[in-house]
């Protein structure tokens, strides 16, 4: 019984020993055809889960990208919308309160009426023809008029600005042209038929301003810092609208010739408070002037916004400095005229230099500025009313040759990545093309003022009557008062 047992038991372990690797054999045998099936025909309902996953995102992220675009787009145009309305803001109030409380009280309307004129005058022009000469393909020195009555100005982004409409661009540059040739009625004040002035300075803008601005701004121009033969630095308008508006006004003071009794009859400022005020806006403005200038609303419009803080803080120090040595006192008329010195030179420097090198432009041009309104002026004896050349022509001449030496390519690398930009980085070169360019718009502001003011001398007549002169613009030209309430 045991030895039968025994066999069964002993034939038990030896099947086990010797099936086992047949069984785990034939399984394996069996789940590779399995495997191989499972890898070769994935099941179709997986695989079109999988790919619609794929497309939600890739869906999700073009919906992301198309939504950071238009949060940018909207963001940028909000910004340029409001720099537009503060360069507007220069022109009225801010200009003609400054040129309104330093003439004498005869004249304040008439010359505030002057600045009001270019808001309106100067838009519908820059809508029928000026922006396109200014900024419209064209050759080297002008536009052309593909653009004129504002054809094709829509609300696509254009080469100029990537993120906002054209039409903002539009707007914003047209601000720039109502500002300038308003600059240069500072130098005729007190003196200039309102008619004369009209037609001289629709003139004015379409021969002097519309050329020169897109000789340095406009795509092609001599003068572009990108694509022109000579590349000049100017952010925002240093000989665009500074050296040609200071130049042209001393042209015209010339032309004129001297008020009625200057120097020997005191022509004092009759209202420092308007005169203030002015100023005050003026400064505030000029944020809108320099900083949109980036157009965009990045770290660019950062660094403009606080070059021009500190520029007209360190003028407004420098000048006031400079008249305390001299005269004893600090006045309030020299300070604000001293901030504004430091707004016009920190101009075309704004979106290239540091803010140390902010303060020096701004120190700099106070005491320069001073000395050509006290010294050189007085030196010279011509009749500048309300020193629109000392301050702007000098100061926008100085402004743009210091950009050349001061530009740094950490703030902006207008000539590329690594590349030097102005003469203290080694960019010797930059400083001959910025006094190129100030020749340039010397040159067409000398020329260009003295015929169009022959032409209207002899077509219309320039300068009132002395007896309208004495009488004062405000009734000569309005029939109107600004102070009535004086009698």
């Amino acid at each position: 019984m045991r030895s039968k047992f025994g066999k069964v038991l002993l034939g038990l372990c030896l099947g086990v020993l010797a099936g086992c690797p047949l069984v785990g054999l034939t399984k394996a045998k069996a789940q590779v055809p399995f495997a191989a099936a499972w890898v070769a025909a994935p099941d179709p309902s997986a695989a079109g889960a999988e790919a619609d996953r794929i497309a939600a995102l890739e869906k999700k992220l073009n919906d992301q990208a198309v939504a950071i675009a238009a949060a940018q787009t909207a963001g940028d145009n909000s910004w340029m919308l409001m720099c537009a309305a503060l360069v507007l803001l220069m022109t009225g109030p801010g200009l003609a309160l400054f040129y309104g409380g330093l003439v004498q009280k005869k004249n304040v309307l008439g010359t505030m009426m002057q600045s009001f004129a270019m808001m309106a005058v100067v838009t519908v022009l820059w809508a029928l023809v000026t922006y396109s000469l200014a900024f419209s393909s064209g050759n080297a020195f002008i536009g052309g008029l593909h653009n004129a009555f504002l054809r094709g100005v829509g609300m696509s982004p254009s080469v100029y600005a990537p993120t906002i409409p054209l039409q903002t661009f539009m707007v914003y540059q047209l601000m720039f042209a109502i500002i300038t040739p308003a600059l240069i009625t500072g130098a005729f004040a007190e003196r200039m038929k309102f008619s004369a002035m009209l037609m001289f300075t629709v003139l004015w803008t379409i021969v002097v301003y519309s050329p020169m601005a897109h000789m340095v701004w406009g795509v092609g121009g001599l003068l572009n810092a990108t694509t022109g033969k000579i590349p000049c630095l100017d952010f925002a308008g240093g000989t665009v609208v500074h050296v040609t508006s200071g130049v042209s006004a001393l042209v015209t003071a010339l032309y004129l010739g001297k008020r009625v009794g200057y120097p020997k009859v005191p022509m004092q400022p009759h209202s420092v408070v308007l005169s203030f005020m002015g100023a005050c806006l003026l400064w505030v403005g000029w944020f809108g002037f320099n900083a949109g200038s980036a157009l965009a609303a990045g770290t660019l419009a950062t660094s403009a916004f606080v070059a021009t803080q500190f520029g007209a803080a360190a003028a407004a120090i420098g000048w006031t400095a400079a008249e305390w040595i001299r005269n004893g006192k600090p006045s309030a008329l020299g300070a604000i005229s001293g901030a504004v010195a430091g707004l016009v030179a920190i101009t075309p420097a704004s979106g290239f230099v540091t803010p140390m090198s902010a303060l020096w432009i701004g120190l700099v041009a106070g005491m320069v500025c001073f000395f050509m309104v006290v010294k050189v002026k007085a030196m010279f004896g011509y009749d500048d009313s309300l020193d629109a050349f000392g301050v702007h022509g000098a100061g926008g001449t100085l402004g743009a040759l210091l950009t050349g030496i001061f530009a740094n390519s950490a703030i902006n690398p207008a000539f590329g990545a690594g590349k030097a930009t102005g003469l203290l980085e080694g960019n010797w070169r930059q400083l001959g093309h910025q006094a190129a360019s100030v020749g340039i718009a010397w040159v067409l502001s000398i020329v260009g003022t003295l015929i169009l003011l022959f032409i209207v001398d002899k077509t219309i007549g320039l300068r009132v009557s002395a007896a309208d002169e004495a009488m004062g613009l405000d009734l000569s030209q309005h029939g109107e008062e600004g102070y009535e309430w004086a009698h």
